[in-house]
């Protein structure tokens, strides 16, 4: 289930967006301290085209979705997991899949959304393998610059049709 964010969740989306894995999968990779986290929140709450969620599955907090470049009929999404809790209670790959499903379902219902878009690196291939078990198509590929490392980036794209 998706839900908006809390106050109480901050620390903890901080803390899950920190984690090693995740920055590595990552467009920026640095370790984000508590101010820059809250600047980030500040903005990105009042910016009527980013939409943050909290995964919730079954014991609480698992995850965070993003929408960004909202608009009627496309947006960008992103995600990240608690990956050290979920890789101990054994649950990563559930609940990694409830996520993508929660997230495709409330683009294409609650937003409304026709173009379900996202980037991923090109080699994390566990990410690609997921996505194209949910519909995305590979759309394109670029060379982005990344903390100053050119990385591959694959886009993906789900139509609301195919989803």
């Amino acid at each position: 289930m998706l839900r908006s964010v809390r106050d109480d969740d901050l620390p903890v989306m901080r803390r899950w967006r920190n984690h090693p894995r995740v920055r590595a999968a990552s467009f920026t990779t640095h370790e984000i301290s508590e101010d820059e986290h809250a600047r980030w929140w500040e903005i990105t709450r009042a910016d009527a085209r980013k939409l943050v969620l909290i995964y919730d599955h079954e014991e609480g907090a698992a995850g965070v979705v993003t929408y960004s470049g909202l608009s009627s009929e496309s947006a960008t999404w992103g995600f990240y997991l608690d990956l050290d809790g979920l890789d101990q209670s054994g649950a990563l790959l559930r609940v990694w899949v409830g996520l993508e499903r929660a997230a495709i379902e409330y683009a294409f219902g609650p937003l409304g959304l026709t173009t379900l878009r996202g980037e991923v690196l090109a080699c994390n291939e566990a990410a690609r393998r997921l996505h194209r078990r949910f519909g995305f198509v590979e759309a394109g590929a670029y060379r982005r610059d990344v903390d100053g490392v050119p990385r591959d980036v694959v886009t993906i794209r789900l139509s609301k049709e195919h989803a």
